[in-house]
């Protein structure tokens, strides 16, 4: 009698079972050789627009850290060639101060050039020449390019040297904007305008002019004694009792404008 084989307790594949198995896997091929295609073409589509966006975003990170980069370095350089220039101005070397404040008012921002101008005006005032210094403000003043306080800081500069050959209603319609309490330079642009007044024969209007600068705590105290007394002295109470401004009042009180700009 012929023995079975033995059996492993799993009953042989029907053909139908094979059949379905083997359409699965097919099936199974086909989708990830789809995939694989469809990636592929994805890939051909847009890997040269995103690798190109990659490539210019770095670019234009790259552009910028270097110009912030160079941005600082010339701005820290320019830094140290006025510190360099105001070293040499203070010991006395006035030529090559000169050639360093030539030089940097050609260069950097429209603010740090006008800096540099500024001082070259300021260098001819020292010196005596007080004809040009007053030019050299008054083209600051009038340059539309330099920032504000500046302008403002070179029309008071420029008044200042030419008070004693200006008419007074040309220094006040140059200078009455600027005395509005509040504005950085309302001290020094009241002085002259109130200074004007009394040239103008119009004393109620310099002394309160003069007071109303006395009572500005923003204003320097030296200047602001000094108000105080000048507009003590036309019948006006600056309202202040400062002890401290009476004493420094005392020396400048009687200081004219362009004995200021020659200091």
């Amino acid at each position: 009698m012929a023995l079975s084989p033995p059996s492993n307790g799993t009953p042989p594949a029907k053909p139908n079972d094979r059949d379905e198995a083997a359409k699965d896997g097919f099936l199974r091929e086909v989708d990830e050789a789809l995939r694989e295609e469809q990636l592929v073409t994805a890939f051909k589509r847009y890997a040269k627009p995103v690798g190109g966006a990659i490539v210019a975003g770095l670019l234009a990170l790259g552009g910028y850290l270097y110009w912030d980069h160079t941005q600082k370095t010339a701005a820290e350089q320019l830094s140290e060639r006025n510190v360099l220039a105001m070293e040499r101005l203070e010991a006395g070397a006035i030529d090559p101060a000169i050639k360093d404040y030539e030089q940097l008012a050609k260069e950097g921002s429209d603010g740090s050039r006008a800096v540099a101008r500024m001082q070259l005006a300021a260098i001819a005032a020292q010196q005596g020449k007080l004809d040009d210094a007053a030019r050299q403000f008054g083209t600051i003043a009038a340059d539309p390019a330099v920032p504000q306080p500046l302008r403002d800081l070179a029309l008071i500069r420029q008044v200042t040297i030419k008070f004693d050959t200006m008419k007074p209603d040309e220094v006040i319609a140059k200078l009455k904007p600027l005395t509005v309490p509040g504005n950085a330079f309302f001290g020094s642009a009241g002085e002259l305008v109130g200074m004007a007044y009394l040239e103008q024969g119009k004393p109620e209007l310099a002394g309160a002019l003069f007071a109303e600068v006395g009572k500005d705590k923003n204003v320097p105290s030296t200047l602001r004694s000094r108000m105080r007394q000048l507009a003590g002295g036309l019948g006006f109470d600056a309202g202040i009792d400062d002890p401290e401004l009476e004493a420094g009042g005392e020396a400048g009180a009687s200081a004219s404008p362009s004995a200021e700009a020659k200091k």
